[in-house]
């Protein structure tokens, strides 16, 4: 069963081997039959099984309906998750469990599994969700496992340990985080749910970055397609035929001829080829020889009878030792006191554990008792908080297929940008079925992407991308979707090529669509001459001797030693230490291959690789099991055909899709560097913006201004001059008689000719005439390599006799020379104008910068009109750093205690507003406590606060009122702290959603708004005489009307009626009457707003741009942190899209602006003005009291301390915007940061009792 999951490993080769020698052992041989809902090609998956006997395809195709959808968050994705966007990952995932009765959620790490439990967990229970793993021991697997089946459990988190046939009952939705990879990886996980006949299986993907989401996408469209992985069965493997041969030579003696035909009727093993089964048979009956004597020979071998016979340890050793599932080291985990096995640690974070630690597995916390050798000793903790453990491992490489899908989804999106632009993919998407969010995020990322590139990396044009970083070292990038296996035999290709060409070891990650190189100072080449580095014809030895060196053949060697037996896993029944294991395998390969541990002195040129039937099968698995060797050397091909296209493109910064790989894990690595010393750690963690991809291919010219002046020769006196004469080579008469335009210094240069003058007098310097050529002035010095590129040059004066007897250099190495020095002053410069500076052709000029490109010392880089110009390295590097640091420097971000008190004076705390219209425009969409919104909010920004004028805003059309929706009963019994916002009129669909609404079950509810829906808006007495409702209920169907954000009113009045307390209400009816007691106002319904994919996209936009400018009324500066506290805003992703484009206009600023959040921000200009302004002022905003529930109480979000919950009485004292003090209820604390001199007052103004509205409140 499941016979896909065999088929393409070691597992599938030991098993074919096993079914020919149960032939062997049979009259007949015994039917064969294989099953899998994903097998292609089928012909393939039918020899497999049977080999050459006749085989039977029943074939009921693997199309099927599915129910696939992407689940996206709120927040943007980016290359690198943030914890808040792991937060709504989790809450959106505790929804869907709600929403269904059984859910099994796969992720692709076991870290994950135990991470997602957790959180999980603390949302949904500890008791209807676990963790199942293959790190978990098989008892709790299966408890897991059968409590799910049984209904006690709500979710399951799985890796692929689930992801085949076991039996776990009816599961009714299927998540997955991340991309699984493969195609044949998601039927078979989704394919876990619906399993009832006409059930549809319901799956829902978690994209966890850009490229995730692409990846996604792609995969979604390929399951739509009906398209599957192809399966591709290992050849021969020699480590398992080895473990096979000594298991069938321990039951009886074989002929080497009869022995050879058995293991060739193995489908995997019909290629076998006789002189290498006969150089295993000779390894297993000779072994090694080692000081301590032979180990490992297992047969005996009679040559001349051509008999092989079993020696007597072998039965038992391959008893033991039996299998192809190599073996990790990992610690057991033992419960104590009743010796439980629990599961596995990692041996790294075993050996980084000490007693008292407290880790999670299984969705249960446990303390480290002791650490034995192999062994974790634990005792439960109780619930304690614990610690993720990690597991290092391989990651799976992306099938082919889906980056073929990847491919042409890239491809189609390219056609589409440039034909009908970014929204007309937009909606391409939308229409195959696509969530408008995934499309728009997708779209905005490759139109990015285009932008920075100029073209999308797909399958037959490659994006080689070249920037530097802040300390100058260049990074190269090389854009292919091709899939890690591929791409990590190139990237290691490549390094091993850089390494031979400059003697430079080099830093080197991979991922599935791109790998980088970290090149150092010494590295400088033309960028599309990379795609020509490697040849076909002689990469597979390259790519052999750089896997030598990387620490997959480590690991692989000792994997295939303990199958082939030569290094045993189990002794004597006992499991052999790690350690003895390790060196057992570094024996071994010193025997056999000498030079792979050899001392890197001793050894000339490339490694010697010897023909042992163990290093051919480690050096086999490299190349086609970790790397694709076949995909390179055809890649190459096509390459050098020209059937691909090479895009180069050098940027001031890392590109949109360079973000990754920058911030790859260490699986990635191509070296054995430590990720904290890795050189991408030094790229600037700059701010995620896609809306300023473009402008990376743009080098700013007044960065090239900036560095020419600076690199420029500035002389203040002769000793100078002649300083720069020697540093510069020499300078043109042109430039001699002005100075250098760029460099301002003119001014200066009138007074040369005088010091040059006084330098010849001493002998120090001289001008050089070639006829026809021109005239140059000189240090002396330097007259040996004019007079060799210039044999009859005439020096005035001459002061040949001056420099002795020093030799001429070579024409070629004089030219170099001066054209190195040349170029340290210029910048960048054409071939044409250097030809003309040394007055010399330009083939000549050309053909030395090649020269001096391969030392590393210039770099060509291109320039408008399809022409090159030349720069020297590290001038190009501090062009591109001043391009940066010109974006960066646009505004110097402010720590967030200082935009704190900017946003107390932009709300005008320290100088109150006599008219409220200023505070109730920045108020917009902000949902106060119905009490709070005159006594504490608006009372603190107004000086003088009327009720009547507040009152006549609502009246006079120009304001209105809504409840956010709630069907917490508890809620509704707290009337004073309702949440309400106040919005312009005109505004209110903006803040109304339909999506926002609840039902409404109340019968005088129902009864009202059928009322309202017949006559429109109805004053209170007019509903209660149409509706015939005693006055108690039609209070409480209006107020159930009000609490389910079902109406509005045209005052203010109306609200506070309905939400007051009875108590209250019976003291007015009392005073004035039953009649006189209503309110003044009209009621009415709440707008019909259909939902965002029923309205035009223009109006969409213009919706989301005028709550952008409500939120920049508000804040000055927006950016994701800041608006944590909102409740009626639309996902951050949307908002997002609308801030850029308002960037785009004009209208708005992006940038830096505060420091310590992640993600862009935004500012209105005047805002950026006040925020500059007030940098560093002291003001004092006198202690200002303001309520919980008032939008800058965010002491706790923004800056370091406790969040003040925003509960009706808790009240916050901000002094110079800072919160120092609080009252939560009746309870006063001061705050970190109290000024000593407050302390005394703080109290006081805390507690200080004030009139109000003629009453005295607090």
């Amino acid at each position: 069963d499941e016979i896909h999951a065999l088929a393409g490993n070691k597992r599938g080769s030991h098993l074919s081997l096993s079914l020919a020698r149960l032939d062997a052992l049979c009259e007949q041989p015994p039917m064969r039959i294989g099953l899998s809902a994903t097998q292609k090609p089928l012909s393939r998956i039918a020899a497999f099984l049977c080999g050459d006997r006749q085989c039977t395809i029943v074939d009921t195709g693997h199309k099927r309906d599915w129910d696939l959808q992407l689940e996206l968050t709120g927040s943007p994705l980016t290359a690198l998750m943030a914890n808040e966007t792991w937060a709504e990952v989790y809450d959106s995932l505790a929804r869907l469990i709600d929403e269904h009765q059984t859910t099994l959620i796969f992720v692709n790490t076991r870290r994950l599994a135990e991470r997602l439990t957790r959180h999980l967990a603390e949302r949904i229970g500890e008791s209807v969700i676990t963790a199942h793993h293959g790190s978990l021991s098989k008892d709790h697997r299966h408890e897991a496992e059968q409590a799910l089946k049984g209904g006690q459990l709500k979710a399951l988190v799985a890796t692929a340990s689930l992801e085949l046939g076991i039996d776990i009952g009816h599961v009714d939705l299927v998540c997955q985080l991340g991309s699984p990879g493969s195609i044949s990886a998601l039927l078979q996980r989704v394919g876990r749910s619906g399993h009832k006949v006409g059930e549809t299986p319901r799956g829902r993907l978690f994209p966890l970055s850009r490229d995730d989401l692409v990846e996604c996408v792609a995969l979604m469209q390929s399951v739509a397609r009906g398209e599957l992985d192809e399966i591709c069965v290992p050849v021969g493997p020699l480590d398992v035929l080895s473990q096979q041969l000594v298991a069938e030579c321990s039951a009886r003696d074989w002929s080497t001829a009869e022995l050879f035909e058995l293991c060739r009727s193995a489908w995997p093993y019909r290629a076998l080829e006789r002189d290498r089964f006969d150089q295993v048979i000779v390894m297993l009956s000779e072994g090694y020889a080692t000081r301590r004597g032979r180990r490992s020979a297992w047969l005996f071998h009679d040559a001349i009878n051509g008999v092989v016979k079993a020696r007597p340890a072998a039965r038992l050793t391959a008893l033991q030792n039996g299998g192809a599932i190599p073996d990790h080291f990992d610690y057991e985990v033992i419960m104590l006191p009743q010796g439980h096995r629990i599961g596995t640690l990692n041996e790294d974070f075993a050996f980084e554990s000490i007693p008292g630690d407290i880790f999670q597995l299984g969705n249960t916390s446990y303390r480290v008792l002791k650490i034995e050798q192999g062994r974790v000793l634990v005792e439960d903790a109780h619930g304690q908080p614990p610690t993720i453990p990690f597991w290092f491992g391989d990651r799976p490489g992306r099938s082919d297929e889906l980056s073929d899908a990847v491919s042409r989804l890239r491809e189609q999106a390219e056609q589409l940008i440039r034909s009908a632009g970014r929204e007309a993919l937009q909606q391409c998407w939308v229409s195959e079925g696509l969530r408008e969010s995934a499309a728009s995020q997708l779209a905005e990322y490759l139109d990015a992407s285009l932008q920075a590139l100029g073209r999308l990396p797909t399958r037959s044009c490659f994006v080689l991308e070249r920037f530097f970083d802040d300390t100058g070292d260049m990074h190269l990038v090389v854009h292919a979707p091709l899939g890690s296996r591929l791409m990590r035999a190139w990237g290691l290709a490549l390094r091993k090529r850089f390494c031979r060409q400059f003697n430079f070891e080099l830093q080197a990650s991979a991922l599935e669509d791109s790998l980088i190189l970290s090149l150092g100072e010494t590295h400088s080449f033309e960028l599309a001459d990379v795609a020509a580095y490697l040849k076909p014809e002689t990469v597979r030895d390259v790519l052999t001797q750089a896997l030598l060196d990387a620490p997959m053949f480590e690991v692989r060697w000792r994997w295939n030693a303990t199958i082939a037996l030569a290094v045993q896993r189990m002794r004597n029944g006992q499991k052999l230490p790690p350690q003895w294991q390790r060196n057992q395998s570094e024996d071994l390969i010193a025997v056999v291959f000498p030079d792979q541990l050899a001392c890197l002195e001793n050894i000339r040129g490339a490694r010697e690789i010897p023909d042992h039937p163990l290093v051919h099968q480690t050096i086999e698995d490299c190349l086609n099991d970790t790397m694709d060797i076949a995909g390179l050397e055809r890649l190459l091909q096509s390459t050098g055909a020209g059937e691909i296209e090479i895009h180069c493109a050098d940027l001031s910064g890392p590109s949109p899709m360079s973000r990754e790989i920058i911030t790859a894990r260490p699986y990635a690595f191509l070296d054995d560097g430590e990720a904290e010393n890795r050189r991408t750690r030094a790229i600037s963690a700059e701010p995620d913006d896609l809306s300023h991809a473009a402008t990376l291919r743009i080098i700013s010219t007044t960065a090239i201004e900036q560095v020419q002046a600076e690199a420029w020769v500035r002389p203040r006196n002769p000793d100078e001059l002649h300083d720069g004469l020697l540093q510069a080579g020499f300078l043109t008469a042109g430039e001699f008689g002005t100075g250098n335009a760029s460099s301002g210094a003119a001014g200066d240069a009138v007074r040369w000719p005088a010091w040059f003058t006084a330098l010849a007098e001493e002998g120090r310097a001289c001008q050089v005439t070639v006829s026809g050529h021109g005239s140059w002035w000189l240090a002396t010095e330097r007259l040996p390599e004019w007079r060799a590129l210039y044999p009859g040059c005439e020096a005035r004066p001459d002061a040949s006799r001056l420099l002795g007897d020093s030799s001429e250099p070579e024409r070629q190495q004089a030219l170099d020379t001066l054209l190195r020095d040349r170029l340290n002053m210029l910048g960048p410069v054409s071939v044409e104008i250097l030809a003309a500076d040394f007055g010399i052709g330009k083939e000549e000029i050309a053909a030395a910068l090649t020269r001096l490109q391969a030392q590393g010392v210039v770099i060509a880089m291109p320039a408008e009109g399809g022409h090159r110009l030349w720069c020297e390295r590290r001038l190009l590097a501090r062009i591109h750093r001043y391009s940066r640091e010109r974006r960066r420097r646009a505004v110097k971000p402010v720590p967030p205690a200082e935009y704190l008190q900017f946003l107390a004076r932009w709300h005008g705390l320290d100088s109150p507003d006599p008219d409220s219209a200023r505070a109730l425009s920045q108020l917009e969409g902000w949902t106060v406590p119905l009490l709070m919104w005159e006594r504490a909010v608006l009372g603190v920004r107004c000086a003088d606060f009327s009720v009547t004028d507040f009152d006549q805003r609502f009246l006079s059309g120009e304001l209105c009122w809504l409840r956010p929706p709630s069907s917490d009963p508890a809620e509704r019994q707290v009337v004073s702290a309702s949440p309400i916002a106040i919005v312009p009129r005109d505004h209110l669909g903006l803040w109304c959603k339909e999506e926002y609404k609840t039902e409404i079950t109340n019968s005088y509810a129902i009864k009202i708004m059928s009322l309202l829906e017949q006559k429109g808006a109805m004053f209170t007495r007019d509903i209660e005489q149409a509706s015939g409702l005693l006055r108690p209920h039609l209070e409480e169907g209006l107020r159930s009307l009000v609490y389910a954000g079902r109406v509005t009113a045209d005052a203010f009045s109306p609200l506070r009626w309905v939400l007051r307390p009875e108590r209250q209400k019976a003291r007015i009816e009392k005073r004035r009457g039953a009649a006189a007691s209503l309110p003044v106002g009209r009621w009415s319904l709440m707008p019909q707003i259909g939902a965002d994919t029923d309205r035009p996209i223009a109006q969409r936009q213009q919706e989301l741009t005028q709550i952008c400018f409500a939120l920049l009324r508000r804040y000055g500066v927006v950016f994701r942190a800041v608006i944590q506290r909102e409740t009626l805003l639309p996902p951050w992703r949307e908002l997002l899209r609308a801030f850029r484009r308002l960037e785009d206009r004009g209208e708005v600023r992006g940038g830096r602006f505060v420091d310590g959040f992640s993600g862009e921000q935004f500012a209105l200009p005047e805002a950026v003005g006040l925020l500059r302004a007030a940098t560093g002022e002291n003001h004092d905003s006198m202690g200002v009291v303001i309520s919980a529930s008032d939008p800058l109480n965010l002491g706790g979000w923004l800056t370091p301390g406790p969040r003040t919950p925003a509960g009706l009485n808790n009240r916050v004292l901000l002094h110079k915007g800072l919160p120092v003090a609080r009252m939560l209820g009746d309870q006063y604390e001061a705050l970190p940061g109290m000024p000593r001199e407050l302390e005394e007052q703080a109290r006081e103004r805390l507690t200080i009792v004030r009139p109000w509205r003629g009453r005295r409140a607090r």
